[in-house]
């Protein structure tokens, strides 16, 4: 019997598990992915985390996961099948085995959203990509598309223009929704094209990516734009569904939890990406993370008095 266990070692997991080891929690951490960090392990660069201007996601994320390491939390790779409610205690189903834990701390992040247009799933891999870190490499001097508004796309436009020949940022908006220094950046950029108001059909393509099939939404009109390549960054879902039957969620699936992370199900915190909030950062994840784990250390001294 674990004190706490913690589901997911993204930045709000690996936060959670430093604050609850020192505060002297018996607990473990699965996390269903070989390596920890979450989302930020695909991100170029970090810039607006305080105290480390610059840092790559995949430092970032490392530099977190050795903090843990340090302090001896215990780790096991396997993917969370259930999580089953038995008032005092929680039982945790994987394909290998169960864990029971007093308390548990569900941080298992988002993943992201898809355009779900014709070709989008047929050429997964072959021109479509979800992460312009990952794939950015494989069109050094061709021609791709990003579409989104907000940050990350903005981001993953600038970093594309670092060694695409021509990139588009479409938006179906009139204008963007990212950070101010990053557009006044991506417009400073001569090889990329703002195009707003704009949707894409259809991905077109045999054996990659030839194509895209756009809409201006103004007027109606369709072209085809041809591209090497398309990143899609138009948001995120979380990944909710071990708490989807224990726990009050909004209609998109985001579970519902205060400042403590304590979610309506007692016993059961949750941190990152799948909590409703206004904000989804790392420096946010990262504070859901040591608050879960206060609000859990105190609830399992609950029984600990008995």
């Amino acid at each position: 019997m674990y004190d706490v266990i913690i589901i997911g070692s993204g930045p709000a997991g690996l936060s959670a598990a430093v604050y609850g080891i020192r505060a002297g929690l018996h607990l473990l951490v699965l996390e269903q992915n070989p390596m920890s960090g979450g989302q930020i392990l695909n991100t170029y660069e970090v810039d607006n985390y305080l105290g480390l201007p610059g840092i790559s996601g995949f430092d970032m994320g490392q530099t977190f996961r050795a903090h843990a390491d340090k302090l001896g939390v215990e780790f096991v790779t396997a993917r969370v099948k259930e999580i089953v409610d038995n008032g005092d205690f929680k039982t945790i189903r994987t394909r290998r085995q169960d864990y029971e834990a007093r308390a548990v701390i569900l941080a298992s992040g988002a993943e992201h959203a898809h355009l779900g247009v014709p070709g989008e799933e047929e050429l997964s891999g072959m021109g479509v990509s979800y992460c312009a870190t990952c794939d950015g490499a494989f069109f050094k001097g061709k021609t791709v598309a990003v579409v989104g508004g907000g940050d990350v796309a903005l981001e993953d436009a600038i970093y594309l223009a670092r060694t695409s020949s021509k990139v588009y940022l479409i938006h179906r908006r009139d204008e963007l929704r990212g950070a101010m220094v990053l557009q006044e950046e991506l417009k400073s950029l001569p090889n990329v094209e703002i195009l707003y108001s704009h949707t894409v059909q259809e991905i077109r393509g045999t054996e990659a990516v030839e194509s895209l099939l756009i809409r201006d939404v103004k007027t109606g009109s369709d072209r085809e734009l041809p591209v090497d390549g398309i990143f899609i960054a138009v948001g995120i879902h979380p990944m909710s569904e071990l708490a989807a039957t224990l726990a009050d969620c909004d209609p998109a699936g985001y579970v519902l939890a205060g400042e403590d992370c304590a979610s309506s199900c007692k016993g059961l915190y949750v941190a990152g990406d799948i909590r409703k909030k206004p904000l989804r950062q790392v420096v946010t994840a990262v504070a859901d993370g040591a608050n879960a784990a206060v609000a859990a250390a105190e609830f399992v001294r609950q029984f600990q008095k008995k």
